[in-house]
């Protein structure tokens, strides 16, 4: 049985790494499988305030350590590899890398979402030339120039305030006419003397030779353009991209219920629609992403998965052979 897991996470973010401690603490033989980077989207957020009992050091990648460190501790594995296929509807779900096969009793889907695009021309070229989507990572590289976020979101305005760390001026550009974001987070980013507010604006395209030079903006009311070149001095400006989520699970399209969206459905015990498959995090339909309903999910995902396998009559004769 050396290479049968009892428990098998697909991601590594907060979800995944909940899932992995409550599996490992509960004597699971548990794996946890990332294609890249260990901790999801949050390695990319500055500021953790709003998870309890994160006061000092509440960092996105701090906190990760932290949750990485806890899983190993209690006898979690992690390995490395590139999901590519997956055989969810037999007894044992079998799970297909480019490094390797793996097997387990029950599986955790936690492969989380990434940030969608704008789809505006220019975008893809100038992608880390000018155009980012992550704050924590590239606004030093802003550091005493003109920054815009785009989003109206959450997101989208803690990341603006972020940003006004380095650049000289932020302006947050929303496609309607006030922000979807708490309002005490609104409050906060209109007493910042360093934010400005481009409301009823979307990007149309993006110029620059190497390096973001231009933007054309879009009056969405109206329909008129508007050109913005970058400071002759500065010789390029940043657009921060903040616009919302796709989520990572193209590998079980077709093998598990989803929404139209592409997000797997789920009751509130984290059951799919297969039995001994659950998931968790940003993957799912749920009406709150954000790290401490992630980590609930892994916890409840794996308190289940471990009552099924607890509960089930295994015939594990063929994997035997």
């Amino acid at each position: 049985m050396e290479n049968l897991y009892d428990l098998i996470i697909i991601g590594s973010g907060p979800a995944g790494l909940s899932s992995g401690l409550y599996g490992a603490r509960a004597k699971l033989k548990t794996l946890i499988i990332e294609k890249s980077k260990t901790g999801g989207q949050i390695v990319t957020t500055h500021d953790v305030a709003n998870y309890p009992g994160s006061i000092e050091d509440a960092s996105g990648p701090k906190l990760i350590a932290r949750m990485v460190e806890q899983c190993k501790s209690f006898g979690a594995e992690m390995v490395k590899d590139n999901i590519v296929d997956a055989d969810i509807d037999g007894e044992i779900k079998v799970v297909k890398g480019e490094k390797g096969e793996y097997k387990g009793k029950a599986l955790i889907i936690a492969t989380g979402a990434t940030p969608k695009k704008l789809g505006a021309p220019g975008e893809k070229e100038l992608t880390g030339k000018g155009v980012s989507y992550c704050a924590t990572c590239d606004g030093d590289f802003f550091t005493d120039l003109e920054v815009f976020a785009v989003g109206g979101g959450n997101s989208a305005v803690e990341e603006g305030m972020f940003l006004t760390k380095f650049a000289r001026k932020v302006t947050i550009v929303h496609r309607r006419d006030e922000l979807s974001c708490a309002k005490s987070i609104e409050e906060k980013a209109k007493d910042n003397p360093n934010i400005e507010f481009m409301f009823n604006t979307s990007i149309k395209e993006l110029h620059g030779d190497g390096i973001l030079e231009k933007v054309v903006f879009e009056n969405t009311v109206t329909g008129e353009t508007m050109e913005y070149e970058a400071d002759e001095e500065d010789g390029t400006m940043g657009v921060f991209v903040f616009v919302g989520l796709n989520p990572q699970t193209d590998l079980f399209k077709d093998k598990i219920n989803m929404d139209k969206r592409g997000y797997i459905i789920t009751d509130e015990d984290m059951r799919t629609n297969i039995d001994g498959v659950f998931a968790a995090g940003d993957c799912r339909v749920k009406t709150l992403r954000q790290v401490v309903t992630a980590t609930s999910d892994g916890a409840i995902a794996t308190i289940n998965a471990e009552k099924y396998i607890e509960n089930k009559e295994w015939n594990l004769e063929e994997f035997m052979m």
